[in-house]
């Protein structure tokens, strides 16, 4: 991409979940727009492997393994991002888990572990990053949700209930941080071709697909380039918004 493209050159992006599948995505599509980059996972070694994609684009990136839903972590990785990188403009909150299983036999733990990374770390990195993001020209959130937080899910309601908290957290945050020019969104993936979809049975999948207007299933690039959008200078009137991304799965059955 030529430098008149990098329509994000010199500005600072947090992006957690970067270790595979959709984090990668927007990791790197932040990258090809110019973001310098501090990439947060647990697995070191992908992490890694992300940041040398990063670098292809010629920023500078920082991998950062860490507990999002560790709070002391999480403060720290904001302060040393702000150090060694200069400032923060932009932070993806794209890091989540699935425990699945019916009510009755859902255990406090599974419950607990969910909503921790899915929601809790969320509101960590949200309160590290909010005063950084204030002096930014440029201040961005990005909080990735899912579909199954619109419309629920059986066997998902712990999954269910932290996506839809997000969505709440999303629009309470911009009307707090939204005076300061910090817009704050939520994108909410539809079925989406990762590792955690991968290991579906097939039924599953043929019945999801009937469900989506567009007839197929989304790949990582496709919610990667509505993130990377919601952080460009086009998008600063865009706040408080929850957009699904989902080929039209969330209107309902087709047919």
């Amino acid at each position: 991409m030529s430098s008149e493209g990098k329509s994000l050159q010199g500005r600072v992006a947090i992006v957690t979940g970067a270790s595979r599948g959709i984090g990668r995505a927007i990791a790197e599509s932040l990258a090809q727009r110019g973001a310098d980059l501090a990439l947060v996972a647990r697995n070191e070694e992908a992490l890694n492997e992300t940041r040398a994609l990063a670098e292809q684009s010629g920023v500078r990136a920082l991998t950062l393994p860490l507990d999002v839903s560790d709070a002391d972590a999480v403060k720290g990785a904001v302060e040393q991002v702000t150090a060694e990188l200069g400032g923060l403009d932009i932070l993806v909150n794209n890091a989540g888990l699935t425990r699945d299983g019916l009510l009755m036999r859902m255990s406090e733990e599974d419950w607990t572990q969910v909503l921790d990374v899915d929601l809790k770390a969320v509101f960590y990195f949200c309160r590290a990053a909010a005063r950084p993001l204030r002096k930014s020209a440029h201040g961005r959130i990005i909080n990735v949700s899912s579909i199954v937080g619109i419309i629920g899910n059986a066997g998902q309601a712990n999954y269910a209930s932290a996506k839809a908290g997000l969505f709440g957290l999303t629009r309470s945050l911009a009307k707090e941080l939204g005076g300061k020019g910090t817009t704050v969104n939520a994108v909410a993936p539809g079925f989406i071709e990762t590792d955690m979809t991968a290991s579906l049975p097939q039924e599953i999948r043929d019945n999801s697909l009937k469900s989506i207007p567009v007839q197929r299933l989304g790949v990582p690039r496709d919610i990667a380039e509505v993130v990377g959008f919601l952080c460009e200078d086009g998008a600063a009137y865009v706040t408080g918004t929850v957009l699904p991304v989902d080929g039209g799965m969330s209107l309902g059955s087709v047919g």
